[in-house]
């Protein structure tokens, strides 16, 4: 099809686009499936039915080979009838009785000489008792009747051989090749013979039988036979040129006697010897040498592929021995198979295209008033303003009619666009007018919605710090004094006790512990409920000796834990904050870690500076655990007040800490997976940036996973 469309200067695209050429399609589209089913019809009848001859034939030829080894056999016990009835013979077997040794010498010499007149490659005379001694023979006698011959096929070891002829021991050795296709060998050479073997019982004077002739061929690296049929049944001009016929018997799965060719050869010329030793393939040797049933189907042949047919071939006692082909080579059938097709599909071509070329000089004229009604609808659709008007044809004409319609109702078109467009420029001018004025109130209504919010939050919050603050203070007045007296109380005691004291003394010194944290809340309680009070001034500091300092007095918080502090200090950059308060952040912070390893445990402390934009702009610390990590639910409340999971905790710490940073202006984030450990990072700017609100928690930022 490309060639067609090159030929008449058109793509596939303006073949589908255009009606001339659909038109084209549509008339060639009969021609072009007649003529294609046309050559699948000759392909299909050309390979089924040629393809049956060519099996019938080769199964013909199948035929005349196994009569062909028949009546060698047939001619081999005619052969030994002429011996036992020639006058020389008779002469010498007349004086066996009266002079046996000396007329059974000159029979064997007689006999020397017969063989090789007759192309046999053994002949003897036997007694009864050495052929009854015989196995081989044995197996020969059941089936003669009377003084009549019998033959057959007949497989024998190099030493049964050599009781025959010495000579047909090596005559009888082929190498076995390795063949394509083929079962691995099994063995170097074949020493075993196939014998095409005839006996016959030779009557005494009173009709009693008691000698016999037997003779025969060895049919190992015979040739005679299988040319002898490979004439007879492929003879010149039987098969196409460069085909060739061959004939094999095989011994078992193994050629000993072919005309098989090494190598094949344009003029079908065998060259470099024959196949002998090669193997049948193994799809032959399971269909034919064990199942006993005969092929007839393609097959490879030593190195081609041929038009083949085996048949079994059978010993005297009916066992399967071997195998008898014949057969041709494929490939010039097939190669004629290719060239049918080329010439159909040549001539179809030439048919399509001159075809088309009529179609289409036929079809422009009758299309000319189709082109200038599409040229038209182009230029429209590009935006220009034609009308198809006089295309030269009757007033009647589908085509005229259709023509003007098509004026009409562009003109109808032109008309209402016009209409349509001042419509939208209007519509446009209102739509935008009416949207500008939605958005700036919708923008207005945002920004009153979110400050409606915060000042809600900020009145809220405000509202629970002073009741919280008063309540804390009140509290705190209360409870500062009691324990102020129980702790002078409890050193009274001690003193008066004395030494007497010591049996108490853990008693008493768990109720001063006890009395200290009780102090420890209600500091961190006003510490948290007033953070205006405890304000301390920000001074410039280097990172580094604070966390030096820090890492001191934690050391003795978690000496019990075997929990190693790794540090990696890298930050240069000072920093605006106050120095206790930090302190106090990274303690709380550290402290907490280590509280969440259960055992032997690593903590990482590592500061660096802060860049942004290429500039250094403070820097930040990274306090990474490894303990059990903190759960999602729990991770948005951490830095809650009264928020704990430690039975002693207050839940105040990181609250403090969180509020520390924010009203410096610094940012705390915190990420955690469960059973891997948490990461805290701290960012402090250059110049702190102070924050007077009382809200804790605003900005609060948190990236968790499942921890």
């Amino acid at each position: 099809m490309s060639l067609f469309f090159n030929t008449f200067g058109v793509s596939w695209q303006q073949m589908r686009a255009k009606v001339r050429y659909r038109i084209l399609i549509l008339t060639l589209l009969p021609i072009l499936l007649t003529l294609v089913s046309l050559v699948f019809i000759t392909i299909y009848w050309n390979i089924s039915y040629t393809g049956n001859q060519l099996f019938m034939k080769v199964r013909a030829d199948l035929g005349v080979a196994k009569n062909t080894l028949e009546s060698v056999q047939v001619i081999q016990e005619k052969r030994l009838e002429l011996v036992m009835r020639s006058w020389p013979f008779q002469n010498k077997f007349r004086h066996i009785e009266a002079d046996k040794d000396r007329s059974i010498e000159l029979i064997k010499q007689q006999l020397f000489h017969t063989k090789l007149e007759m192309d046999l490659d053994f002949l003897r005379l036997l007694s009864v008792a050495e052929a009854a001694a015989d196995p081989d023979l044995r197996q020969m006698l059941p089936l003669i009747e009377g003084t009549k011959a019998t033959s057959g096929l007949m497989v024998l070891s190099p030493s049964r051989l050599a009781n025959i002829d010495p000579l047909l021991v090596e005559r009888a050795r082929v190498p076995v090749v390795k063949t394509e296709r083929a079962i691995d060998p099994t063995k170097q050479d074949e020493h075993r013979g196939l014998l095409s073997r005839s006996l016959l019982p030779i009557p005494d004077a009173t009709g009693a039988v008691a000698w016999y002739l037997d003779g025969g061929i060895l049919l190992n690296r015979d040739t005679r036979i299988v040319d002898h049929i490979r004439d007879l049944v492929y003879d010149e001009g039987t098969l196409p040129e460069r085909s060739i016929g061959t004939v094999t018997i095989f011994l078992d799965n193994i050629r000993i006697s072919t005309n098989v060719p090494l190598h094949f050869f344009p003029k079908g010329e065998a060259k470099r010897g024959r196949a002998l030793g090669s193997l049948v393939s193994t799809e032959v040797r399971e269909e034919v040498l064990n199942q006993g049933r005969q092929w007839v189907n393609r097959a490879f042949v030593f190195n081609e592929w041929f038009i083949s047919a085996y048949a079994p071939l059978l010993d005297v006692q009916g066992k399967r021995i071997g195998m008898i082909y014949t057969g041709f080579s494929e490939s010039p059938f097939i190669h004629n198979y290719l060239l049918n097709i080329i010439e159909l599909g040549t001539i179809l071509m030439l048919v399509l295209l001159v075809s088309g070329w009529l179609v289409y000089r036929g079809a422009y004229s009758l299309l000319q008033p189709i082109e200038r009604i599409h040229h038209v609808v182009k230029a429209v659709q590009s935006g220009r303003n034609l009308r198809i008007g006089s295309l030269g044809l009757e007033r009647d004409n589908e085509l005229s009619n259709l023509a003007s319609q098509f004026d009409r109702m562009l003109d109808l078109l032109q008309r209402r666009n016009t209409q349509i467009q001042a419509a939208a420029e209007q519509l446009e001018v209102k739509v935008e007018e009416r949207t500008r004025s939605l958005q700036e109130k919708t923008e207005e209504l945002q920004a009153n919605v979110v400050l409606l919010n915060e000042t809600r939050q900020q009145l809220v919050i405000n509202e629970k710090l002073t009741a919280l603050g008063e309540l804390t203070a009140g509290i705190a007045h209360e409870i500062n004094n009691p324990t102020a007296v129980i702790l002078g109380n409890m050193e009274l005691l001690k003193y008066e006790l004395g030494d007497n004291a010591d049996c108490v003394e853990e008693e008493i010194e768990l109720v001063i512990q006890q009395v200290g944290r009780i102090s420890t809340i209600i500091r961190s309680l006003l510490q948290y409920s007033r953070p205006g009070e405890f304000n301390a001034p920000l001074e410039m500091h280097q990172l580094t000796p604070i966390i030096e300092e820090m890492l001191v007095l934690v050391r003795h918080s978690i000496q019990k834990q075997e929990v190693v502090l790794n540090q990696e200090l890298n930050a240069s950059y000072p920093i605006q904050v106050n120095r206790p308060q930090l302190l106090q952040v990274l303690i709380n912070i550290v402290v907490n870690a280590a509280h969440a390893i259960d055992g032997k445990g690593k903590i990482w402390i590592r500061t660096y500076d802060w860049i942004q934009g290429g500039d250094p702009v403070g820097v930040k610390i990274e306090i990474q655990d490894e303990g059990k990590g903190i759960p999602e639910e729990e991770l948005n409340r951490i830095f809650d007040p009264f928020y704990t999971t430690r039975k002693d905790g207050t839940g105040l710490g990181l609250s403090l800490s969180y509020g520390i940073i924010k009203r410096i202006g610094g940012t705390i984030e915190v990420s955690s997976t469960v059973g891997k450990g948490s990461l805290f990072t701290i960012g402090l700017y250059h110049k702190a940036i102070e924050e007077q609100t009382n809200m804790p928690y605003e900005g609060l930022q948190l990236h968790g996973e499942h921890i």
